[in-house]
């Protein structure tokens, strides 16, 4: 007697997707290609011999972004100096002090006083942070974050008629270069969007009632689901004039260009019904080797009209679609809500018995699983933020480079340092630390400091500068009269006789040895 199979298939609304309602007859085949993991997760070349979370740091934001910073930073403040009736107000800075800035604002993040008033911090009267008005003065700090720049301002206006995100351009692009090269990813990435908080004036400021900032700046993201690693970063500015960053903004073409760097890894994707399309999925699928697991709005065409608009289904009960390549699944988790996801990774109807009375299908509980990489890190940056209250839009998104790279480089110091277990709080700080340490070695060698605060930056660079300060031995003036009395710690760099300051005579660096190089 021959056993008759009977195959029901539902056609979507377009009239052209045919789904089968009950799983193909699993065959005794090897993995699908798409599910072999073609590069173990972990750190790349670039970043496998890192071990320190200052050299690791380093690696993100690097020398040509340090130099480009304080590059630009410095044209600027030459072209305000004439503002200021002392030069010492507008002195031009360098590595060391843009370093121990970024080291500040980590360290204003793990002490949650990133938008406390910046006199309270720097306060004297036992309520502030010591580490902040020993490393630099308030007036300092307000002035470097005042004028703080990632691009030429004389140059802006030509680059911005076709790119509105030209005042930080650069300074991005560098930054997720190095993110993509960084690490590879675990077998789970998530495709979402950040949110970073600003109500100033910017034409691509964005509205999201559902985000806890609700008014900011638009960030799409992707972000390993396990590891929290974030490889890749797109900044939502709307549509952009007619030049060579004028790109398209449909979901579809937003994810091909987010995930490019991951294509033919094999790994899988998580995104929300925002990006997920039918269409999409199965280009990622045959063109980049990546499957797909995300939500569905139902008013796709390409699903059939039970899937989308169920009528008298139970409450936990699960219907199913499927292609050779792709598994569509309508659940009911209470009454008048129909959840819909599609699936490149499963090709089964199994129903997951861990949940329970739920009766929750396996690709379900996987997407839960999987769905939170950009918001933990979102979490992440929120629970030590670095960022401050601005009103220059390329700051907020500086800030926001701070603080993924700051997780960044605990994924790969993790990755590196399997027997070390630090908290990320100990790690922020030992970062920060390092990033501050070059600027107060260098201030505790100044002499115009006060004697107290010159003693405690002694005291906390060490021995070493401490004895170098104590060597330098006052003595009496050769020019002042014998009555005075007057003691000096300067001496002629050439025969050491001592002089005060009123017979002293400055010489510049170049000056002094080119009198050298004379004799």
């Amino acid at each position: 007697m021959r056993t008759v199979f009977i195959i029901y298939i539902v056609t979507g609304k377009d009239r052209k997707s045919y789904w089968r309602k009950h799983a193909p007859k699993p065959k005794n085949i090897r993995t699908r290609q798409e599910n072999i993991i073609v590069r173990l997760p972990g750190p790349t070349p670039a970043t496998k011999n890192l071990q320190e979370p200052l050299d690791i740091w380093n690696y993100f934001m690097d020398k040509n972004i340090i130099s480009l910073i304080v590059e630009n930073t410095n044209k600027y403040i030459v072209s305000i100096q004439q503002n200021y009736s002392r030069e010492r107000d507008a002195n031009a800075t360098d590595e060391f002090e843009i370093r121990a800035l970024f080291g500040l604002l980590y360290l204003a993040g793990l002490s949650h006083a990133n938008r406390l008033n910046l006199e309270d911090v720097w306060s004297r009267e036992g309520y502030g942070v010591e580490i902040f008005y020993l490393t630099m003065t308030l007036q300092r700090f307000r002035f470097l974050l005042r004028h703080l720049r990632f691009d030429d301002k004389e140059t802006r206006a030509d680059r911005r008629k076709f790119d509105k995100l030209a005042p930080i351009r650069q300074v991005f692009e560098l930054f997720i270069a190095n993110c993509r090269k960084g690490y590879y990813h675990s077998p789970f990435v998530t495709v979402d969007e950040i949110l970073a908080g600003f109500r100033g004036r910017c034409s691509f400021r964005q509205y999201i009632p559902s985000k806890p900032n609700k008014y900011g700046l638009k960030i799409l993201a992707v972000s390993d689901a396990k590891m929290f690693y974030t490889s890749n970063l797109e900044v939502y500015v709307g549509s952009q004039p007619n030049g060579p960053f004028q790109k398209s903004n449909s979901p579809t073409d937003v994810v091909l260009r987010l995930c490019d760097h991951i294509s033919g890894t094999c790994r899988n994707i998580t995104m929300d019904n925002w990006f997920t399309s039918i269409p999409l999925v199965q280009i990622l699928l045959r063109e980049h080797k990546l499957t797909v697991i995300g939500t569905l709005r139902k008013n796709k065409r390409e699903l059939p009209l039970e899937f989308s608009k169920p009528i008298n289904r139970k409450i936990h009960s699960s219907m199913f679609g499927f292609t050779s390549d792709l598994t569509l699944v309508s659940y009911i988790p209470r009454r008048g809500k129909n959840v819909l996801l599609v699936s490149s990774l499963h090709h089964h109807d199994e129903i997951d018995p861990s949940t329970g009375n739920q009766n929750k299908p396996f690709i379900i509980t996987e997407y839960n699983e999987t769905k939170g990489g950009v918001d933990v890190v979102d979490k992440l940056c929120a629970s030590y933020d670095c960022a401050r209250n601005t009103r220059r839009w390329p700051m907020v998104i500086f800030f926001n480079m701070l603080n993924i790279a700051g997780i960044n480089a605990q994924v790969i110091f993790s990755a590196n340092n399997p027997d070390t277990d630090i908290r990320r709080r100990f790690f922020l700080r030992k970062m920060a630390n390092g990033l501050i340490a070059p600027h107060l070695q260098r201030r505790a060698s100044m002499t115009n400091l006060p004697r107290a605060l010159k003693f405690r930056l002694q005291e906390m660079v060490g021995a070493e500068a401490a004895d170098q300060q104590q060597n330098i031995i006052p003595g009496r003036c050769s020019y002042c009269d014998s009555k005075k009395n007057r003691k000096s710690r300067f001496s002629c760099f050439k025969c050491n006789v001592y002089m005060c300051l009123e017979h002293i005579t400055p010489i510049c660096t170049t000056c002094r040895e080119s009198a050298f190089q004379n004799e």
